[in-house]
């Protein structure tokens, strides 16, 4: 039991940096980021290389891109298969 003593201090004192680490660094990082500040900061999707306004064209880009991926595997293998 007096051994568990001081290893539980490590670790509560252990936590306590790493919380602190943890807040400065995430509230370092909300404050670099600039979220609501600027002429286009707050709108969703503005910071996205693609546009999001037009449903249709967003569906379109990702059936061609996910389907694209999905069937590298089926290609390689009829690729395989027919030679």
């Amino acid at each position: 039991m007096e051994i568990d003593k001081p290893l539980d201090f490590f670790w509560d004192i252990l936590y306590m940096i790493a919380s602190r680490i943890g807040r400065l660094f995430s509230t370092s990082a909300a404050r670099m980021s600039g979220h609501g500040h600027g002429p286009d900061g707050g709108i969703p999707g503005i910071n996205l290389p693609f546009d999001i306004s037009n449903k249709y064209k967003l569906t379109a880009y990702f059936v061609i891109y996910c389907g694209s991926a999905m069937s590298i595997p089926f290609l390689v293998l009829r690729h395989a298969l027919t030679k």
